[in-house]
């Protein structure tokens, strides 16, 4: 049975280069929040502030 070969650097940088060009900035802090819930546990939480 033959081994699986590794890939190249050049394979591997190129890729690893690839997939950084493809990150994004994080988003902004209300929509981390909104994707978490966190506006509902606040809501929960001081229900005078509805």
């Amino acid at each position: 049975m033959e081994q699986p070969k590794l890939p190249s650097k050049e394979v591997v940088r190129r890729w690893l280069r690839a997939e950084l060009e493809q990150r994004r900035p994080p988003p902004d802090p209300k929509q981390i929040r909104r994707e978490l819930g966190w506006d509902l546990v606040r809501m929960e939480r001081d229900p005078c502030k509805r």
